[in-house]
């Protein structure tokens, strides 16, 4: 097979090669590697390339596969890890000048070491802006990470590094994080699928506050089957984070989607959330979704509900996060860190004890609201984004979205709002493609299911990606 033809396999096609003794581990390895060579100076997407560790790893694989071993479901396939994630003997520099010169890791984070455990070779550390801050990927130490269908915008964040090395096919899977959107904005701004489980599906261990967590890991992949493959590797209990010891078995598929009539299923069509306006392109491709569903059978149904998004609340809790958990730093790295961290943590700061509480109170009462939903709808469709990747120089800290024409808000406002919400209420979410803007740029459309529903979630995701195939387009270069 052509290393151009290897680097776009889907992960779950290239790990039945090796069982079959059809692909190299080694050969695979070397591929991605060579085209992290050339595609790395252009594009940004790794801190750290883990070649002769990874090459290793490849060569006990091949052993493996040839002993007669038991395999793994991701056996000989290559992974990244965003840089929030620790990966042992790597230092995780967390986007951040005060990290930069933080020892190796001692440990494997428990997702990387299931990772493993299944059979993947970790190849890398991918880009994160600082903390995972923002919905771009640029930081202080690292610079500008760059979108391989046009260099001149974002992949997304904070996941863009993840998210950009998928896309242009530096491994098929990567691993992120998603704290307000952040695995499912660069999915959509790199054209590939991008899952956010159920709260406690999958464990964060690196939780500041596991009670009150709002942030996911979740996979990065270029087909549905390949994030699916990933997520249940991932799931199940872990000591050290509180929500995933409640032993649910959350793979269970509803009977109804077994088959391709999707007959009975009732589809909840959000066409905004907070923001006021959405691009036309983006939702005429969320349109063409949610006819290709009708025509399995679906009934789909716009929703009318007023519900409160919490716009505000929810940039309290983000912003005072930001203030108290970082503040520690400022006194020796303020010059140092990213003024977009910095112009949260000021904002942060100006909120008080009472509209912290009233945001927690607030994050109960969009829940409920979201569970209401679902009394009527088996999913939720939205947008994943208002519209196509921004440009690479975006302040995300002032400047304001344009759509259309239009300006109409910050990110959060005017661009991510579709995400954040469902960070608050806990439902798995996932992004994928929904098509191309009028710009080239993809756009996506974001599915929520059911508390616990991942697996409804990724086979009503996989029903579309039948329909309207996407994994055949490649970015240019």
């Amino acid at each position: 097979m052509p290393d151009a033809d290897l680097l776009f396999t889907s992960a779950t096609a290239a790990a039945a090669l090796i069982r079959r003794r059809k692909l190299s581990p080694v050969e695979y390895v070397d591929a991605v590697l060579a085209a992290i060579e050339v595609q790395q100076p252009r594009l940004n997407v790794f801190v750290e390339v883990m070649a002769e560790q990874a090459r290793a790893e490849a060569r006990q694989a091949e052993a493996a596969v040839t002993s007669g071993a038991p395999l793994g479901p991701l056996h000989g396939v290559p992974v990244h890890i965003k840089d929030l994630l620790d990966v042992k003997g790597v230092p995780t520099r967390r986007g951040s000048a005060i990290f930069q010169d933080a020892p190796p890791a001692a440990e494997d984070d428990v997702l990387v070491a299931r990772l493993r455990a299944a059979g993947a070779i970790v190849i890398g550390k991918s880009t994160t802006p600082e903390f995972g801050n923002k919905g771009l990927t640029d930081s202080p130490p690292h610079g500008i990470t760059r979108n391989p269908w046009n260099l001149g915008r974002t992949s997304g964040g904070s996941s863009g590094g993840a998210a950009a090395a998928v896309a242009a096919g530096l491994a098929p899977l990567g691993l992120g994080t998603d704290g307000a959107g952040s695995v499912r904005g660069p999915a959509a701004c790199c054209g590939v699928v991008g899952l956010k489980p159920t709260l406690g599906s999958v464990p964060y261990e690196t939780a500041t506050d596991s009670y009150a967590n709002n942030t996911f890991a979740g996979p990065l992949a270029r087909t549905v089957t390949d994030a699916a493959v990933m997520h249940a590797v991932m799931t199940g209990g872990a000591s050290r984070d509180v929500w995933s010891l409640k032993g649910e078995d959350r793979r269970q598929l509803s009977p109804r989607l077994i088959g391709a009539h999707l007959g009975g299923v009732r589809i909840g069509y959000i066409p905004r959330c907070h923001n006021p306006r959405v691009a036309a392109d983006v939702t005429a491709n969320t349109q063409a979704s949610l006819d290709a569903w009708a025509a399995m059978g679906a009934e789909v149904e716009e929703v009318t509900d007023a519900i409160d998004w919490i716009e505000y609340e929810g940039r309290v809790l983000y912003q005072a996060g930001f203030a108290v958990g970082f503040a520690q730093y400022l006194s020796r790295w303020q010059n140092q860190m990213d003024p977009v961290t910095l112009a949260f943590m000021e904002r942060g700061n100006g909120f008080g004890l009472h509209d912290f509480r009233n945001a927690q109170f607030a994050r109960t009462r969009l829940f409920r609201a979201i569970q209401a939903l679902f009394d009527r709808y088996d999913f939720l469709v939205t947008p994943t984004m208002t519209r196509t990747a921004l440009p690479v120089e975006f302040d995300a800290a002032n400047e304001e979205v344009e759509v259309d024409g239009v300006k109409y808000g910050i990110t959060r406002q005017g661009w991510t709002a579709y995400q954040y919400p469902f960070n608050l209420t806990g439902h798995p979410a996932v992004s994928l493609p929904s098509g191309f803007g009028t710009d080239g740029l993809p756009t996506a459309v974001q599915i929520v299911g059911h508390w616990g529903a991942e697996t409804d979630v990724l086979r009503f995701g996989a029903l579309l990606e039948q329909a309207r195939p996407w994994a055949q387009h490649r970015p240019a270069g």
